[in-house]
């Protein structure tokens, strides 16, 4: 770069970080004048006597003039000495570290980021999840959420999401217990602790990872702030996940953000009786895909090949059986005996087939020989997986001609 465009890029970057302080975060119509006239034209238009040729498109007078107070009272060099001061630096369209995915927000793209913490956000930024929901979450939800941010942490994901009370504070500090990469995008400067709550969390994050915010330094969060905050969420990540979210919530203004993107969107189910899943459940209605855990999370949004555990219930060992001798098992009555011949015809097979895998099944232990018939022994009865009171097993016993231990009445 030679010094003439040093220079263009300078008052770029001087223009944009006084535009920070004029424009809302996700006007887009603020977005268009910037994508018209560049950032340097726009805030020259903003703060120089005005003729008509200088009105902006879409701005009605008393919007114009709001616009032109802002400016006015703009200063940019002391907010960049502001942040420095802090730890932190504004990103600017263009620079190195400027996470090319947020220009899909298109003319919604932020005019620049404050960041604050010593890694590169671009590469954090490029193998990142969302993982966001309720601030007044349930134990469940708090739980499910700090094992997901510490499993995808451990699994090498950065972890992002808005330092809110909730769900927010237990991803962050779940991904921080585990040594992992975490990013809170904020409402608010990053020089400014919200909630005050999450004073030791917000700093515990700037040391150890990113905080990441439109806003210049000392400015205050408000209800709109925190919706068009989850638009940036959004747009970093790779894809979402809702942890609880109630029907009306900023978690799923998040979701469908990164719906629109063509991010993924994730859920986590909960109790249907709770108002806190019904938003996560609407969502998995739609186009959302429910996760259980940091692995299903990683099989959705990781590379070719990172997929999660099969999953499947315990192996039984008449799950072992080949499929003759578990047709004669199961032909077996769960009382008294049964002939040779008529479990053959149960089991579809012949006599002599039958008799050889009643002979196999004896010696696994789940059949025993009484006179001419065969039984089920008291193992083969008992469901697996069940806990069972002393009365049902007595009772059982006493069916099957079996002690509680599972020994024959009357010897061996």
């Amino acid at each position: 770069m030679n010094a003439a465009e040093g220079t263009r890029a300078g008052a770029e970057r001087i223009a944009r970080a006084a535009l920070t302080r004029v424009i809302e975060p996700g006007d887009e119509r603020g977005g268009r004048w910037l994508r018209t006239y560049g950032a340097v034209g726009l805030l020259r238009r903003l703060t120089t006597p005005r003729g008509p040729e200088d009105d902006l498109p879409g701005a009605s007078p008393a919007r114009l003039e709001g616009h032109r107070r802002r400016a006015a009272l703009a200063d940019p060099e002391r907010d960049l000495e502001t942040a420095a001061a802090a730890g932190g630096r504004f990103l600017v369209p263009g620079d190195p570290e400027w996470p090319r995915q947020l220009d899909d927000l298109a003319d919604a793209r932020p005019v620049g980021l404050w960041v604050r913490g010593h890694p590169d956000l671009r590469i954090w930024a490029l193998r990142s999840v969302a993982v966001v929901g309720a601030r007044a979450c349930t134990p469940y939800g708090a739980h499910m959420g700090a094992v997901l941010g510490s499993g995808l942490a451990e699994k090498g994901w950065v972890v992002v999401s808005g330092a809110a009370a909730g769900i927010d504070g237990a991803v962050h500090r779940g991904a921080l217990a585990a040594g992992g990469a975490t990013i809170a995008v904020l409402a608010c400067g990053v020089d400014v602790v919200y909630p005050r709550g999450h004073a030791e969390l917000i700093g515990r994050i700037a040391e150890q990872g990113l905080l990441v915010g439109e806003l210049p330094p000392g400015d205050h969060p408000t209800p709109s702030r925190f919706i068009v905050r989850n638009r940036v969420i959004a747009a970093l990540t790779r894809g979402t996940v809702v942890v609880e979210a109630e029907y009306r919530s900023g978690s799923l203004v998040t979701a469908r953000a990164a719906q629109k993107l063509g991010r993924f969107t994730m859920g986590v189910p909960g109790p249907a009786t709770s108002g806190l899943s019904a938003g996560v459940h609407e969502l998995l209605r739609g186009e959302g895909v429910l996760v259980t855990d940091a692995a299903e999370v990683v099989e959705l949004v990781g590379d070719m090949g990172e997929l999660a555990p099969v999953r499947r219930g315990p192996v039984l060992p008449r799950d072992l059986l080949a499929p003759a001798a578990a047709r004669v098992l199961e032909a077996l009555p769960s009382r008294g005996t049964a002939a040779v011949r008529d479990l053959a015809r149960e089991a579809g097979t012949s006599a002599d087939e039958a008799l050889g895998r009643l002979y196999e099944l004896h010696s696994l232990g789940f059949v025993e020989r009484v006179g001419d018939g065969w039984k089920l022994t008291y193992g083969a009865l008992r469901p697996a997986g069940m806990e069972r009171d002393a009365a049902s097993m007595e009772r059982d016993a006493a069916a099957s001609g079996l002690d509680p231990a599972g020994t024959r009445r009357g010897g061996a």
